[in-house]
């Protein structure tokens, strides 16, 4: 080897060490966290959704600096690769943050790629503050990506014709329902209270009494809304309430069924799946005993919706069957109820 090569060779290790060095890494405690989302969509998912598996599980971490994506089949041009993680089995790539670092939300994210990927930031930075919490939510959105990976999920939803000329579907968050109608607000704080009555009941017996004045209420609650916006509610309900409902039913499944990693147990902010099934379930019923539609507008929905499929589950236990086969509407599940 020549004495100018040498010296060339020299020249460029130092510059190659210093690129290294420029790509970022994801922090130690953001690969356990989603590599135990990771695993316990994998271990549990298809126990609550049919080929849960088959959906993507893309996911963009946020970080206050940079955005990292990962198990995204297509990264646009402005992402640059890091390498490939086993812990996550995926390519990382990432590129400079764009997205709020608490945002938490699945959307097609990526440039030219209709994927559906998580938005996320960091625990800490999120409402879900510490790591189960955020599992958890995380695997809400992943539910998401399950709903959206539907064929033909595009075409139906608008088919609904809810969008009234809007193209970037901010409908689905904008849609002028009619919160602030104080009959509106009143039958939906009446029917909240009877949908958690029904959820409580002792027997059969009660619950079929309970469900019976339900049905009627949400009937009536349905007469006071114009078509449009009853179609929107539902929608909500399917969309937003039964993924809040899978998230319960994935803490609650985790804490009977799944053996955390010992690195995620070994986590400051570790808590259980079994605490964090309670305080879902809890949070549920507090806000249909409490919320105003008023204040929470389309948030209301979640925990209604959830209370739902709860409900469902009790008075007819195959209603998932129906979910992705006659969508947006999951009062029409209660038809089958015995």
């Amino acid at each position: 080897m020549s004495t100018k090569l040498i010296l060339t060779i020299g020249l460029l290790l130092p510059f190659c060490s210093v690129l290294a060095q420029e790509k970022p890494t994801i922090p130690d405690i953001d690969r356990i966290r989603l590599a135990e989302a990771f695993r316990l969509g994998e271990t549990i998912g298809n126990r609550i959704w049919k080929d849960w598996d088959k959906a993507p599980f893309a996911v963009l971490l946020v970080t206050p600096e940079n955005e990292f994506l990962i198990r995204h089949p297509k990264p646009s041009p402005d992402f640059t690769l890091i390498g490939y993680d086993p812990l996550l089995k995926s390519e990382v790539y990432f590129r400079k943050r764009t997205y709020p670092t608490d945002l938490l939300a699945a959307m097609p994210a990526i440039r030219g790629s209709i994927v559906s990927t998580i938005v996320v930031g960091q625990a800490e930075n999120t409402s879900a503050q510490t790591s189960t919490p955020w599992i958890v939510t995380l695997l809400h959105e992943h539910f998401h990506q399950l709903q959206s990976s539907q064929p033909n999920y595009y075409t139906d939803v608008n088919a609904l014709n809810l969008s009234r000329g809007d193209q970037t579907g901010m409908w689905m968050l904008n849609f002028a329902f009619p919160y602030d109608k104080a009959e509106v607000q009143e039958q939906f704080s009446t029917l909240s209270k009877l949908l958690a009555d029904a959820l409580e009941s002792k027997n059969k017996a009660e619950r079929s009494m309970k469900l019976a004045a339900y049905l009627q209420a949400r009937q009536r609650f349905q007469q006071m809304l114009s078509p449009d916006d009853y179609k929107y509610f539902s929608f909500q309900l399917w969309q937003e309430g039964i993924a809040r409902y899978t998230e319960y039913q994935v803490a609650k499944l985790a804490a009977a069924k799944y053996r955390p990693s010992r690195e995620f147990r070994a986590l400051k902010d570790y808590t259980s799946f079994a605490q964090v099934a309670d305080a879902i379930r809890e949070r549920i019923f507090k806000q249909l005993q409490t919320q105003k539609l008023g204040e929470s507008q389309r948030v209301a929905f979640y925990s209604f919706g959830a209370a739902e499929g709860l409900l469902l589950d009790k008075v007819n236990p195959q209603w998932r069957n129906r979910y992705f086969v006659d969508k947006f509407d999951i009062g029409k599940y209660y038809n089958a109820a015995g």
